[in-house]
């Protein structure tokens, strides 16, 4: 059995430190200073390849418990993706293919080992348990929620109201993650704050196996670099696999009354430290995106990347390496350019940064999505104010 660190600062700081919600605090709190180990459970569902620093906050809090000594479970919800998770959203999502999920675990891994120590935590998918269920535990489940408390969940209860509808399928998720905590035993699990109805599911269910009810932790959420909130599919997203440079600039992006938020819950700085950081907002901005690179990549990354967007920024000049791609095309439409340059993930992501006038040839602005451009070799592709590539016509 590990040593458990009971000290009573580093356990304040857990409870504290990015937290909107515990449930229950009080035993919570006993729990952490009883010294026994308990078993701390997050889920995330692959609905992208790409885990962001949003995301990244509550497994860091996750990493907290990790290193309190405590047994940490990360959970891939590659069953429950295909369900799709209701919370926060305004609408119906869209089930996910097993080719996309196939496709989107690809590096997940990888990408979680830089927050967390996987050779001392449990990896697990949920579809290893929610498989195997049948129709007469589905129904024992369901016994666990009424129709009216599903529709009181806000977003439901929104579109409930006018009058959109909302898949029964929906209802079941809550049920598959609580039984998660079931198939883990969970005593403790983790989320951002607009999952505050799926962690509940647990409490309600463990009971019905004979389980104590889990406690609960949420963590603040993230306003992304345009200030809504972080989402991959607004394209305002800091990833934690982002290149140095691009991560570097992106983090100098962020609106300035943002950044005592970003350095609270993105960087392992004492919060002493955050309240009293001099200087001006660019400056603190420079600490942060330094920082953040550091934490991802390294710290003579951070400095390179530090020194490539001075130049680029503060001297406005061209960055020094400039990814190129090749172009066997004479005429190519302006949207077709971005992506075959992959300075765009999709056609329509490429559509919407041209109309916004964020595209950029030679240096002069292109907003027609439709714009046949004339290649010529040597030709530079700008997106926003950090991304290039240099065509090469063959």
């Amino acid at each position: 059995m590990p040593k458990i660190d009971t000290n009573p600062e580093k356990i304040e700081q857990l409870l504290t430190r990015g937290v909107t919600e515990v449930i229950e605090r009080e035993h919570l709190k006993q729990q952490l200073a009883s010294g026994k180990q308990l078993r701390v459970k997050l889920g995330f569902d692959p609905t992208g390849d790409k885990i962001h620093i949003g995301r990244a906050i509550v497994l860091r809090k996750l990493r907290d418990f990790q290193r309190l000594g405590h047994k940490i479970v990360f959970i891939v919800g590659d069953f429950t993706a295909r369900i799709g998770d209701p919370s926060d959203k305004l609408s119906k999502r869209p089930m996910l293919t097993s080719e996309q999920i196939k496709a989107n675990l690809k590096n997940y891994k990888t990408q979680v080992g830089k927050i967390i120590d996987l050779r001392k935590a449990d990896f697990k998918f949920n579809s290893k348990w929610l498989a195997k269920l049948g129709f007469t535990e589905i129904a024992e489940l369901a016994e666990s929620f009424t129709v009216a408390q599903m529709l009181a969940r806000r977003n439901f209860k929104d579109r409930y109201e006018r009058g959109e509808d909302i898949s029964t399928r929906e209802f079941m998720y809550p049920l598959m993650q609580g039984y998660d905590s079931v198939a883990l035993k969970a005593d403790v699990e983790l989320g951002g704050f607009d999952q505050l109805f799926n962690l509940q599911a647990g409490r309600a269910i463990q009971p019905h196996y004979g389980q104590p009810a889990q406690d609960i932790l949420t963590t603040e959420m993230l306003e992304g670099t345009d200030g809504r909130k972080m989402s991959t599919s607004w394209g305002n997203v800091i990833n934690i696999t982002d290149e140095p440079n691009d991560m570097f600039g992106k983090v100098m992006s962020v609106k300035d009354e943002l950044i005592e938020k970003y350095f609270l819950l993105c960087t392992d700085l004492a919060q002493d430290e955050i309240k009293n950081l001099p200087g001006n907002p660019k400056d603190k901005k420079v600490r942060l995106a330094t920082e953040i690179v550091t934490l991802y990549h390294s710290s003579r990354a951070a400095e390179v990347a530090k020194e490539e967007f001075e130049k680029v920024f503060g001297k406005k000049e061209m960055p020094t390496d400039i990814p190129e791609v090749t172009i066997t095309d004479e005429g190519v439409r302006l949207y077709e350019l971005l992506t075959r340059a992959q300075l765009a993930d999709s056609n329509s992501e490429a559509r919407r940064l041209i109309e916004q006038g964020a595209v950029k040839i030679n240096e002069a602005k292109h907003t027609d999505p439709n714009e046949v451009i004339v290649v010529t070799d040597g030709l530079i592709i700008q997106v926003g104010p950090r991304r290039f590539a240099r065509v090469i016509l063959k």
